[in-house]
């Protein structure tokens, strides 16, 4: 691939449907510098199916991971758990005899605080997606997107 024949390390990497049915988002993050990240941009525009790829850093735009960790925690510790659940607004999506699993989005130095707050209850397994971005004011098909809303 581009990224490994060139040395780009990839901090992040997300996939998902994209506004228009059968296409992709294809989000990654990538240090470099700006003439770095313009060749880069180039040699990605040249792959076969990529429609457009552009980089957002300078650009206004909105960003998020979604986290899901579990923590150890007593019942007795569930009252302080879900007061620092309020905190952050994170969502309780599990709770069993010793433990909770919580669901967090939002910035990546907010998944960062998060996970420290938690360590003194125990985190015993974290899942995070991985950075996902548009730039403000994109022109995504919002009606499309409505009709791809799935229940959790």
């Amino acid at each position: 691939m581009v990224f490994a024949r060139r040395s780009y390390n990839v901090q992040s990497l997300a996939v998902g449907p994209a506004e228009t049915p059968g296409d992709s988002r294809i989000t990654t993050v990538v240090p470099g510098t700006s003439n770095g990240i313009r060749t880069l941009i180039k040699h990605v525009k040249k792959l076969v199916n990529v429609k457009a790829c552009e980089d957002i850093t300078s650009k206004p735009y909105v960003a998020r991971e979604l986290m899901l960790v579990k923590v150890r925690c007593a019942p007795s510790q569930r009252g302080e758990l879900r007061h620092l659940c309020e905190i952050f607004r994170m969502a309780v999506i599990d709770v069993g005899p010793t433990t909770m699993t919580l669901e967090a989005q939002g910035r990546e130095d907010k998944m960062r605080a998060i996970v420290d707050l938690l360590e003194p209850y125990g985190v015993l397994e974290a899942a995070r997606t991985g950075r996902i971005a548009l730039a403000r004011e994109s022109g995504v098909d919002t009606q499309y997107l409505e009709s791809m809303k799935v229940g959790v």
